[in-house]
């Protein structure tokens, strides 16, 4: 009975044979590696891929806004010189001849410029185009001569100022460009390097003639024309005409004023 009554011994504890839980090591493993690298490779090719194309698009554009650019500016100081006519006459070969003469593309006449470009004062201006050595199509060219008799009759670096009619003179007599001679009174500007179409139209009323129309030339009148149509393209760009009004007259009753 004292046995039974006895308390028990306290179970023994079981060691495992098993060591402590492995935990995983930190890391990744080939296959992710690879995997990681593959995924950095494609997203690296397509942002240099995104980036090429967006340089050439911004290139494109670039070029593209600069010929639109020069094509403007042409325009531009064609219509600014115009709107600036001064109906002036010049003696040669004992006659006074009217400075304005016009044919198809080339265009003669007077207007004054600012010290910007020279001497200030009134020019003989001309405009016309000049076929460029070793280039397909043809360059637009302002000539200037300051409306004095020295700077006309010419000098040691620039040529003498004839009328357009009497078939002026070769361009490599004119000089060079963008180059002031004579002090500043002579001198010529590309206005546009590469011209695809050029040409010029006169609105008015002619000696003999009782009301205005459209001619393609406008020479051996005493007056200028009511207006001259511009139209000029580059290779690569086109413009609308410009219809340019000159100073000094106006036609008593105009009609048909649309383009011809």
């Amino acid at each position: 009975m004292a046995d039974l009554l006895r308390p028990l011994p306290p179970p023994r504890l079981r060691r495992s044979r098993r060591g402590p839980p492995r935990t995983r090591a930190a890391g990744f493993t080939l296959a992710e590696l690879l995997i990681a690298l593959v995924l950095i490779s494609i997203i690296t090719l397509l942002l240099f891929s995104a980036l090429r194309l967006g340089g050439r698009a911004w290139e494109a554009v670039d070029q593209a806004t600069e010929r639109v650019a020069d094509l403007r500016t042409a325009h531009q100081v064609i219509a600014n010189l115009l709107r600036e006519l001064r109906p002036e006459s010049v003696p040669f070969e004992d006659f006074e001849r009217p400075v304005f003469s016009g044919e198809r593309e080339q265009l003669e006449w007077v207007a004054p410029l600012s010290d910007h470009v020279g001497l200030p004062g009134l020019y003989v201006l001309r405009l016309g185009l000049e076929q460029a050595v070793g280039r397909t199509r043809p360059r637009l060219v302002l000539t200037r001569w300051l409306l004095h008799p020295d700077v006309l009759a010419g000098g040691d670096d620039h040529g003498p100022w004839t009328p357009l009619l009497e078939g002026g003179l070769a361009a490599a007599d004119l000089g060079p460009f963008d180059r002031d001679l004579a002090a500043g009174a002579h001198g010529r500007t590309v206005l546009l390097p590469r011209v695809d179409h050029f040409e010029l139209r006169y609105f008015g009323i002619p000696e003999g003639a009782d009301r205005p129309d459209w001619y393609e030339d406008w020479v051996d009148q005493p007056w200028p024309p009511l207006r001259v149509r511009i139209e000029l393209h580059s290779p690569t760009q086109t413009w609308p005409p410009v219809l340019v009004a000159l100073p000094g007259r106006e036609a008593p009753v105009i009609l048909g004023l649309g383009a011809p």
